[in-house]
């Protein structure tokens, strides 16, 4: 039997506002357990929540980006469940009435576009934190985190596989850090997802029961908690045995998904309006000032590229990642390199490196001054492209300048066509059956000539004079 996986995804935001939803204790990260908090936090009788605005703020933002509907009438909600690290005994949410109702967000898995559309997104306070390491078979609470701003973004069901699943979420958390709304740092907690996961036979309409893996703070986990669920769950339909709905934790160490609890729906969390919460309301003024703050979005900007750069889709929709890379290569363009060219070496060699060392564009040892001026002596021929990823490694890891590596280790590309046409000369007399291969219709062995010459010369060879010169010769 063939089955057909379903994935819908929950995910928690940490908004980048300096103060707590509900309260005045601010939201830095790293500060010693419970010195964050305020009374509304630590739920003392009396203490009522003051709602903030520059959270209501950063929910239109991201309504805006997604397309969606802004409510201009939402409800917040006690959502009402036990746990020790909660002391008021319930979450302050929005159900029946969020703030941010639809919208979508398009991704590209292996080419192809698709949409993932939206359900909504809704305010909320974080809980607090169990710690369990430093008790000594004891847990002790933290509630530094309790009233922390979250937007909670929820999608509809729509994806078919654990690819589209991460390529949802990077592209969710592309848009959060590049409006501003959030830091992205998964390492903190600041973006962390819920992956709601289900499979039915082939062709079915009905959804299978789901089972919800939580707090997922990582891309590769997330891949690889699906990857082991779908499996556990063909593996037990096929065995005759029913899915429990249920949610469950990710081990990383294993790589096993774990049964936390039974799943609650909606009715066992007994939702109704907080009474110590009047509606929000968000007039149209406060949506027009809101979206004056947004800055060119990815999508704009990839068109922006694509028409005023000339480079192709791919290429701009690369480029347009994050916000520090796009900021990165029209500076790169701005400091006089070729627009193709400076998204080839920031896509390839550049990209490839800061992967390997694990850093992100704004890392860079090498500044987009430094690449425009290497990538400018590509052009005006005073290196080739070989020549220049040597450079480049160079620049990494000395901090010099192309100018200074060229003329400190002799780099510079010969282009006498004297000197070149002596080094062909003696390549061609070395290999008459390359000759021969390629007057009998094989091009590739030209290249092999090619190639010749530039071993010959050091590397230093203009390769398209060597090129012409070959062809002009053999033919």
């Amino acid at each position: 039997m063939k089955w057909e996986v379903v994935i819908g995804l929950e995910v928690h935001t940490q908004l980048t506002t300096q103060s707590k939803i509900f309260s005045s204790a601010s939201t830095a990260f790293g500060a010693a357990p419970n010195t964050q908090t305020a009374v509304v936090d630590i739920a003392l009788p009396g203490a009522l929540p003051v709602m903030n605005k520059a959270a209501v703020d950063k929910a239109i933002q991201f309504g805006l980006a997604i397309g969606a509907k802004i409510n201009q009438k939402s409800v917040f909600a006690r959502k009402n469940y036990f746990y020790p690290d909660l002391p008021k005994g319930y979450q302050i949410s929005q159900f029946e009435l969020p703030v941010v109702e639809g919208g979508a967000i398009t991704i590209n898995v292996d080419g192809v576009e698709k949409v993932i559309n939206l359900t909504r997104a809704h305010l909320e306070e974080d809980a607090g934190k169990s710690v369990h390491e430093d008790f000594h078979g004891m847990s002790g609470i933290d509630l530094n985190r309790a009233g922390t701003p979250l937007l909670e973004i929820v999608s509809e069901p729509e994806m078919r596989s654990w690819q589209e699943a991460v390529a949802y979420a990077k592209a969710l958390y592309s848009l959060v850090t590049w409006i501003g709304i959030c830091d992205g740092n998964m390492q903190e907690g600041s973006f962390r997802c819920d992956v709601n996961v289900s499979v039915r036979p082939e062709g079915q309409k009905e959804f299978g029961t789901r089972r919800e893996i939580k707090n997922l703070n990582s891309f590769k986990f997330m891949e690889q908690a699906i990857k082991y669920e779908v499996n556990w769950q063909i593996n037990e339909i096929e065995e005759g045995r029913k899915i429990q709905q249920a949610t469950i934790l990710f081990d990383p160490d294993t790589g096993e998904t774990r049964m936390m609890r039974s799943k609650e729906d909606a009715h066992d969390y007994r939702y109704f309006p907080d009474p110590d919460l009047p509606p929000l309301v968000i007039a149209d003024e406060w949506i027009e000032r809101v979206k004056a703050t947004l800055p060119e979005l990815p999508v704009a900007m990839q068109a922006r590229f694509q028409s005023q750069y000339g480079i192709p889709a791919y290429d701009a929709t690369t480029l347009t990642s994050s916000k520090e890379m796009a900021a990165f290569f029209e500076a790169v363009v701005a400091a006089g390199a070729d627009a193709k060219l400076a998204s080839n070496w920031i896509m390839g060699d550049v990209s490839a490196t800061l992967n390997r060392e694990e850093k992100t564009i704004a890392d860079s040892p090498v500044s987009a001054d430094a690449l425009a001026l290497l990538i400018k002596r590509v052009m005006d021929n005073t290196i080739n492209n070989k020549t220049a990823k040597d450079v480049l490694k160079k620049m990494w890891e000395s901090g010099d300048s192309a100018d200074t590596i060229i003329e400190r280790d002799g780099l510079k590309q010969e282009t006498d066509t004297g000197a070149i046409e002596a080094i062909v000369d003696a390549v061609l007399a070395a290999n008459p059956k390359a000759i021969e291969e390629y007057r009998s219709g094989k091009e590739k062995a030209l290249n092999a000539l090619v190639g010749q010459v530039m071993k010959g010369s050091g590397g230093k060879a203009n390769p398209g004079m060597a090129l012409e010169l070959l062809k002009k010769k053999v033919s």
